[in-house]
């Protein structure tokens, strides 16, 4: 598989730190609007008007849901749910189900050429490989594979000791690749969990469904900081961040700011999600 330091040694990143904003580009700072700020990264770097880069971001008390999850027998009542628990609700427009963001977890979206024969496989590796970077100060214990038991359950969950803090997905825009990951990097991963759990156990009932959601377990899942015992904050995490992109790469380019074409496609794609999202908020 190639990896991110055979591809991109010597390559210029660009690197985007949208973790305290409230707006952004006159739009609320909501999960909707950091979908669609992938979206258009994407198209940039496949039309080749910028550089590859690595996008970091934060959101409140929010639960991102995959489209199978929207499908359940009985949503409605799960979104009520989430609401009365003081989550924000959306639809996300790459592969996974469900998961929770909150203060505590940070997100980080990895923005890529798609080089030839780089296959998902590498996509998702390459990610992996700058994960066990970003924490090889304190664990060496990182392994990727699926957890049954967590929420959004997949082949590249990363975990220590079979409990999962982070979770793999991957978007193709034409000829980019949006690689996402959420850390869980401290703060209540159980009541996360908790929630994530009852959501299903209330839109899906008793219903006998072909596939059903994943039957979600608290005790499989926790923060970074609890597996490691170390104490770590939002801000060492995004500075070690920033340090192993540029170790990796070689140069990086500071700049959080949309190019006009950028905000072009930005405008599009997030029309475009809050169609996809008008069914759900309305039945908030």
């Amino acid at each position: 598989m190639k990896q991110m330091q055979d591809m991109y040694t010597n390559q210029t990143f660009r690197y985007l730190d949208h973790t305290t904003y409230e707006t952004l580009l006159n739009h609320p700072y909501d999960a909707i609007l950091s979908f669609a700020m992938d979206d258009a990264l994407a198209l940039s770097v496949s039309d080749g008007t910028s550089h590859n880069a690595m996008r970091l971001w934060i959101h409140d008390k929010t639960i991102v849901l995959g489209i199978p999850d929207t499908r359940l027998p009985y949503i409605d009542e799960g979104l009520r749910f989430l609401r009365q628990a003081g989550y924000q609700v959306i639809v996300r427009n790459s592969g996974g189900l469900a998961v929770a963001l909150d203060e505590s977890v940070l997100n980080i979206s990895l923005i890529l050429a798609n080089e030839p024969g780089f296959s998902i496989h590498d996509g998702y590796e390459t990610m992996v490989t700058f994960i066990k970077k970003l924490f090889a100060p304190i664990t060496e214990d990182i392994e990727a594979f699926e957890i049954v038991g967590s929420y959004c359950p997949g082949d590249y969950d990363l975990s220590i000791n079979g409990r999962k803090f982070a979770g793999i997905s991957q978007r193709r825009v034409r000829n980019g690749i949006a690689v996402q990951i959420y850390l869980d990097i401290n703060g209540d991963s159980a009541e996360r969990a908790t929630i994530v759990r009852d959501f299903y156990k209330i839109s899906a009932a008793d219903a006998d469904l072909k596939t059903p959601p994943p039957e979600v377990q608290p005790e499989k899942m926790a923060s970074i900081a609890e597996l490691t015992g170390a104490t770590l904050s939002m801000a060492d995490i995004k500075r070690q961040t920033l340090s192993v992109l540029q170790e990796m790469t070689g140069n990086v380019v500071v700049a959080p700011d949309l190019t006009e074409d950028e905000q072009v496609h930005f405008a599009k794609r997030y029309d475009q999600i809050m169609k996809r999202n008008e069914a759900i908020q309305a039945a908030l």
